[in-house]
């Protein structure tokens, strides 16, 4: 199964939402720079799965790779590469039913990897 090759440094979902509270009730919203990513990763997913999106549970092996050795929570880095495969690898996120996460580096080529498959 070759991967999907999603380009840049990982971010987490902290760095492209901002919340607020609006009439005393927190509210959020994607960046502008978080929209950007997501269409970009949605361009590169399309461009390299050439089936259809798989039916049925799903499992999802991905790989992080950061440029630098910084502390980082895995699980904080899904929301945006899930939501932009949606329709394209698989019919919706909620599909998943396995997924595993790895931590590696590459300084000079930071990027996620994501290998997908119905189960």
């Amino acid at each position: 199964m070759k991967p999907i090759i999603l380009t840049g440094e990982p971010k987490s979902t902290s760095h492209i939402y901002h919340y607020h509270c609006k009439f005393g009730r927190p509210s959020g919203y994607m960046t502008k720079e978080g929209r950007a990513l997501k269409e970009q990763y949605q361009w590169e997913a399309r461009a390299q799965w050439k089936g259809k999106p798989l039916e049925g549970d799903v499992a999802v092996h991905v790989t992080f790779y950061f440029g630098t050795k910084r502390k980082a929570d895995l699980d904080n880095f899904n929301k945006l590469w899930q939501d932009a495969l949606s329709g394209i690898v698989y019919g919706d996120d909620s599909q998943i039913a396995e997924l595993h996460l790895k931590r590696g580096y590459d300084k000079n080529l930071p990027r996620i990897e994501v290998r997908a498959e119905a189960l």
